[in-house]
């Protein structure tokens, strides 16, 4: 079985995000697993995807992310 790319994990997020918070912790880990397989230090989100896109939203996010071993930046608009 193929493991996930770090691509499909952030799109698991965003569907997770979508069906609010649904599995949230399980996609994170998952996330985290293909960040360390590919070798990339940070995960990068597009802001425009997320059900809050707000200042505070976004630092909740990371905040929750970084608590979870996941640093979060996101895509310039």
């Amino acid at each position: 079985m193929n493991e996930p790319t770090v691509a499909q994990a952030t799109e698991s997020i965003y569907g997770s995000l979508r069906a609010d918070n649904a599995d949230i912790d399980a996609h994170i880990a998952t996330l985290k697993a293909a960040l360390t397989r590919e070798g990339v230090k940070q995960a990068v989100f597009d802001p425009t995807k997320l059900a809050q896109n707000n200042r505070s939203g976004r630092k909740l996010m990371q905040a929750y992310f970084r608590q979870r071993g996941v640093s979060v930046r996101f895509s310039d608009q």
